[in-house]
């Protein structure tokens, strides 16, 4: 965070835009918090140790940008989740899984936007529980923002969804998302013979192994928790889904 201030410090005296990427890795276990935010020791206790920590060094530098009238204005700041907590340390909520699974418990990320000046005022303190996106469509979003070009051999995976970051829009990505779960967890946090692969595809979310058995077929709008398998029910559905997530894991693979 240091770094990053005086990075803002250099970048306004050459009267030149920025932009700041930083990637804390405190919240990611192993968990050292001061040792005074210790707590009882226990995995919850540092970690929400650790998170308080962070939280006070991004203090400084939201401080900085809030209090100077021309960054506060025409800056985008965007806070994103690591994917999944760590079993006893952070909580998914009503979703299932942890970190490693392919559930929406260890796949689904939480993004903060703040930007008071582009963000409309009906928008602001709300929270989007409908668009679908991924981290990968935050690159073509943000060079649109900048109104900047991207390179002319560039092919970007990401969608442009600027409106729907700031508010404006509940637009999902047109494409599908794919998922591989890592390949040394097939057994972890006390669940076994975990599917292989995910795919995402509007509210749609199948999950499969490698050949595509075992499909799991969940629609998230009514199933968040992805407790009721409709495989049977929408086989058409999940025939199409397996086939394309069974395709793009050969793709990604193939020598």
């Amino acid at each position: 965070v240091d770094a990053a201030l005086t990075f803002i410090d250099k970048a306004q005296k050459a009267h030149k835009p920025f932009y700041i990427n930083v990637w804390p890795d405190d919240v990611h276990g192993p968990f050292w918090p001061p040792v005074d935010k210790w707590g009882d020791g226990s995995t919850r206790q540092k970690y929400l140790g650790v998170l308080e920590a962070m939280d006070t060094q991004f203090a400084k530098l939201f401080d900085r940008i809030r209090n100077d009238n021309k960054l506060r204005d025409n800056t985008l700041i965007l806070i994103c989740s690591d994917n999944g907590p760590a079993k006893g340390a952070g909580r998914a909520g009503p979703f299932k899984g942890f970190k490693t699974h392919l559930y929406e418990g260890g796949i689904r990320s939480s993004l903060i936007v703040w930007c008071p000046k582009w963000i409309p005022k009906k928008a602001q303190g709300t929270r989007n529980k409908t668009s679908v996106f991924s981290a990968i469509d935050l690159v073509p979003s943000l060079i649109d923002f900048a109104g900047a070009q991207a390179p002319k051999d560039a092919n970007y995976d990401g969608e442009k969804l600027l409106d729907t970051l700031l508010g404006a829009s509940t637009k999902s990505r047109r494409a599908p998302l794919f998922f591989c779960r890592p390949p040394d967890r097939k057994n972890f946090y006390g669940f076994n013979n975990l599917p292989d692969l995910a795919v995402r595809d509007g509210k749609w979310k199948l999950l499969c192994d490698y050949d595509g058995s075992r499909a799991e077929l969940y629609d998230l709008s009514n199933d968040p928790g992805e407790s009721t398998n409709l495989k049977s029910k929408m086989s058409t559905v999940a025939d199409r889904l397996s086939a394309q997530v069974v395709a793009w894991y050969k793709a990604t693979t193939r020598k």
